[in-house]
């Protein structure tokens, strides 16, 4: 367990949260139970993002930046916690996220990370694995606070029909997060386009991937292989990707046909049935 006097803010995003948490609530004069008092939350806890042992979240680093007037530091330094606590060969990928000015996914068959819901993602990410759950699905989520920048992204998702038929988490789970991408609907910087089964063969076939589109730098096209990524900028590589890219958006169901197709598989295969 890090001793709070030992502490080293250059060790990790989190240890300099939490030695800067630690430094502002000093300076005003509060004990961890004094500040949790006022935030609404346990002085417990304060005393655990202080020593770096939990993860702070953006409502926390809020209430604790109004309670001490730090600025809004904190809550600027949540979002590089999260993304400090994401795989290592992740975090270049959710720089790209935040970097780029539209992005275009194809999914085969799991709905994208940017627009999974919360128990979606706890079902995903705890496969085989319930380590720090709680931890890995705040830093997914965090992710998506992308699209509540001034100027978000532009996010198109062709999504393999497979993905709204594959019962990940249970009825309950999916009805869930096909309601939640229906909630993007009519949504101009949010787009998804499902593929039906009924394209049959297709440019897709190879495999998921990303394409991130930046303001004035290179295109970048993202792959995933096991607990591996591999970004790449080379022109023949993206040229190809956006061209598959732009074939399966003109195989894929229209942005309305799409939402009338996730709502049907919502109703008629997670929704309510009696006994």
């Amino acid at each position: 367990m890090a001793h709070i006097n030992t502490l080293d803010p250059g060790a990790s995003p989190l240890d300099y949260y939490g030695f800067e948490l630690r430094r502002h609530r000093e300076a005003a004069g509060l004990t961890q139970r004094q500040l949790g008092d006022i935030v609404n939350y346990t002085g417990s806890l304060v005393g655990q993002v202080e020593t770096a042992r939990k993860l702070p979240t953006l409502d926390f680093s809020e209430r604790v930046d109004a309670a001490l007037g730090t600025g809004g530091l904190l809550s600027r330094l949540v979002g590089l916690v999260m993304r400090s606590q994401l795989p290592a060969w992740f975090q270049q990928v959710a720089e790209l996220e935040v970097r780029a000015v539209e992005i275009c996914t194809f999914q085969t068959h799991v709905v994208h990370g940017l627009l999974q819901s919360p128990s979606y993602v706890r079902a995903v990410l705890g496969v085989l694995d319930q380590d720090r759950l709680g931890d890995r699905t705040a830093a997914r989520l965090a992710r998506q606070r992308i699209f509540e920048k001034r100027e978000p992204p532009v996010f198109w998702m062709v999504l393999g029909e497979a993905a709204l038929n594959q019962e990940i988490g249970g009825r309950e789970v999916m009805r869930e997060q096909l309601a939640h991408l229906l909630a993007y609907e009519g949504d101009p910087r949010v787009n998804v386009q499902i593929l039906p089964y009924s394209v049959g063969e297709h440019p897709g076939l190879q495999g998921s991937f990303n394409v991130y589109r930046f303001g004035s730098d290179p295109s970048i096209v993202y792959t995933e292989g096991y607990n591996s990524g591999h970004p790449t900028a080379n022109p023949d590589t993206v040229m190809d990707c956006s061209l598959r890219y732009d074939h399966l958006r003109a195989a894929a169901l229209s942005i309305k046909d799409s939402a009338g197709l996730i709502r049907r598989v919502m109703e008629d295969r997670y929704g309510e049935q009696l006994a």
